[in-house]
């Protein structure tokens, strides 16, 4: 078994924007991370509820973003 590349909290690049890393877990021998994408600074005109975007990615899909 081969450990998670990313842990929770970590920011991430993927094709589609930048987000972080909220959980992560093995499924059939590919880790697989749900990620949030940032939220955009202006707020939408129909308000916020939560999170704009959660998405379930592989971790080939992730890189790290380097500060």
């Amino acid at each position: 078994m081969t450990l998670p590349k990313f842990s929770p909290d970590q920011p991430v690049h993927f094709i589609g924007g930048t987000g972080v890393i909220v959980r992560f877990k093995l499924e059939s021998g590919v880790w697989t991370y749900t990620v949030v994408m940032e939220m955009q600074i202006e707020e939408p005109p129909f308000g916020r509820i939560g999170a704009e975007t959660m998405l379930l990615l592989h971790e080939s899909e992730l890189k790290k973003v380097m500060i």
